[in-house]
């Protein structure tokens, strides 16, 4: 997200007409630089960053396209917290701390630039709690849907990142937060599920449209070394702790009634058992699953509890032959298997 190119700058003086796309980035995103010096002020072809003593950079990019990641009947606002969210989870599914992002913008021609407006305001919202700063990027037109492709940054001491591939069995499998809000807020906007109760409708609808990662969770998390793995759910519980288990060779079973749900799903759920499917299984919560001993669970809680957030202990982490087990087993509050239809979004 610099200022246009040399053919571009060359047309701008050609004309003597101002140049939409550097007027539009100097208007709404370069005052989301935050001042960074390494952003040069979005004025040059690329930023520069340094990484302080003790920490490795943590990179992640992911596209969203409208109609296929998030609804384009969501607000600009909405949509920039969609697409900030998911690349900070997987920031706090590391156990680092955002720093900086890149966005690369597609917006379709004539779009209005209100819409850019109140989309850069939702950008800056979502950025603030977090105080990463955005560092460039780039705009393009396209014939359609909208799309944008963030990379975000973040810190995490040297040495102690977490991944996938550390969970042992033994180990008790955790989340934060409460699942299956997102998918079900997914199914209410597009008129699959309704729901009488607004307060609880609003819930649902606002965990979809902008969720929260558990960065300063996390980054507290890294500090107690003894988080052993950890994944975002994004695809779906089910199937980000199947990640889980085939990066460590385990397997685990998740006791399904220990599974933390809000007010809003358990009301689903009541009326309609076979909601589990989607809970378990339809993503958008972005909270964290990990792994950790079971005598570090006390500590864990109690950090969780200062920081205003929650754990909840849903299963535990078994030896496995994966090539003759399934990695992810769900047992009913009677200790029986149960089947799961949904196993999670498939990318491709």
């Amino acid at each position: 997200m610099t200022e246009p190119k040399t053919e571009h700058k060359a047309e701008q003086t050609s004309n003597s007409k101002p140049n939409r796309e550097f007027d539009i980035i100097a208007r709404y995103f370069r005052p989301l630089t935050n001042g960074a010096a390494g952003a040069l002020a979005l004025q040059d072809d690329a930023a520069l960053l340094s990484v302080p003593d003790g920490f490795e950079l943590a990179v992640t990019t992911d596209c969203l396209v409208g109609g296929v990641h998030f609804l384009e009947t969501l607000s600009p606002q909405d949509i920039a917290h969609k697409v900030v969210g998911v690349n900070l989870s997987d920031l706090a599914a590391m156990g680092a701390m955002p720093k900086v992002v890149f966005l690369a913008a597609q917006l379709p021609k004539g779009i209005q630039e209100s819409w850019i407006a109140d989309f850069a305001e939702g950008l800056r919202a979502a950025l603030k709690p977090s105080g990463a700063a955005l560092m460039g990027g780039d705009t393009v037109s396209t014939p359609g849907p909208v799309a944008f492709t963030l990379t975000a940054m973040g810190h995490v001491p040297k040495g102690h990142a977490l991944m996938r591939s550390g969970a042992q069995p033994g180990d008790v499998l955790c989340v934060t937060g409460t699942i299956g809000d997102g998918a079900l807020g997914l199914a209410v906007l597009t008129d699959a599920l309704s729901i009488a109760d607004s307060a609880e409708r609003d819930h649902l609808i606002q965990r979809y449209a902008r969720p929260q990662p558990r960065w300063k969770l996390a980054e507290m998390m890294v500090r107690t070394r003894q988080i052993r793995a950890a994944v975002d759910i994004s695809d779906g519980l089910l199937a980000d702790v199947g990640h889980i288990c085939m990066a460590s060779g385990v397997a685990a079973v998740i006791d399904a009634p220990a599974v933390p749900l809000s007010k809003a799903v358990r009301g689903v759920l009541a009326q309609d058992p076979t909601v589990l499917n989607t809970i378990l299984g339809g993503g958008d919560d972005y909270e964290l699953a990990f792994c950790a001993p079971q005598n570090a669970i006390a500590d864990l809680q109690r950090l969780a509890n200062e920081l205003g957030e929650c754990i909840t202990v849903i299963g535990r982490i078994v030896a496995s032959d994966l090539e003759n087990t399934a990695p992810v087993t769900v047992h009913d509050k009677a200790g029986r298997p149960i089947i799961v239809e949904s196993q999670g979004y498939q990318h491709l």
